[in-house]
C-alpha cells in the first residue's frame, strides 16, 4: 500500500503514525534504533506490505498493469488503491482527506528527528503540494506517477497506468473494497487499534 493507506491504518497513535510512513526507508535490523510504538510503526508497515504482496485480490488487480509496467506493477497498483481510499474516505474516516491529512502533517512534522534524512527531504514538498489529498483525482495519481518516472526507475508511462484504470475501474474498485476490509481487519490485530469499516 501507499502513504494514504499506510497512515489511515495506524490509527490515532502518533509515534505508530511515525513508523508506518517510514516503513520503506528503514532497511533491515535498523529499526530496533528506534524507541517503542515507532518501531511498532515499522514493524507494522512491513507486515502490511507482506499481507498486501500476498492477497490474491490485490495480485489480481497487479495483472491489469503487469504488462506496461513488469516488476513495478505492485508500485502502481499500491498508488491506484490509495486512489480509491482516498475518493471513497467517508467510508473509512470520521475525518474529512483535508483535515486528516492537515492532522497528520502536524504529527509528522513534530515528529520530523525521528524521520530518515531522505524522508526530511521529501515531506515539505508532500504537504505543499497536498499529495494526500490529490489522491482522490485521477490526475493526482497522474501527478504522482510521473513523479516517480522522472526521479525513480518507475517506467514514465503515468498516462498508460489511468487508462488501464479507467478501462478496469469497476473491477478495480471492488476488488480494492473487499481487499481493505481484511486488510483493516489485519491491521487492528497487529497492532491493537480499532479502525472504521465500510458500512459501519
Amino acid at each position: 500500500m501507499n502513504y494514504l493507506a499506510h497512515l489511515y491504518l495506524s490509527g490515532d497513535n502518533e509515534k505508530l503514525i511515525t513508523g508506518n510512513f517510514i516503513g520503506d526507508y528503514v532497511k533491515g535490523k535498523n529499526f530496533l534504533k528506534y524507541p517503542g510504538k515507532i518501531r511498532e510503526g515499522i514493524i507494522l508497515h512491513r507486515r502490511i506490505d507482506s499481507f498486501t504482496d500476498e492477497h490474491e485480490l490485490f495480485r489480481e488487480v497487479k495483472k491489469l498493469f503487469r504488462e506496461e509496467f513488469r516488476l513495478y506493477s505492485g508500485v502502481v497498483t499500491d498508488l491506484i488503491f490509495d486512489h480509491f481510499l482516498a475518493s471513497g474516505w467517508e467510508n473509512y474516516h470520521p475525518l474529512t482527506l483535508r483535515r486528516f491529512a492537515r492532522k497528520t502533517h502536524a504529527i509528522l512534522l513534530k515528529n520530523v528527528f525521528y524521520l530518515p534524512s531522505r524522508v526530511q527531504g521529501f515531506l515539505p514538498v508532500l504537504i505543499k503540494n497536498r499529495r494526500l489529498e490529490s489522491y482522490a483525482k485521477k490526475e493526482g495519481i497522474k501527478q504522482s506517477l510521473e513523479i516517480m518516472g522522472r526521479y525513480t526507475s518507475l517506467p514514465p508511462k503515468a498516462s498508460q497506468a489511468i487508462e488501464i484504470m479507467d478501462a478496469n475501474y469497476q473491477f478495480i474498485e471492488t476488488h480494492f473494497t473487499a481487499f481493505m476490509h481484511e486488510l483493516i481487519g489485519f491491521a487492528e490485530s497487529e497492532s491493537g487499534i480499532h479502525l472504521k469499516k465500510p458500512g459501519l
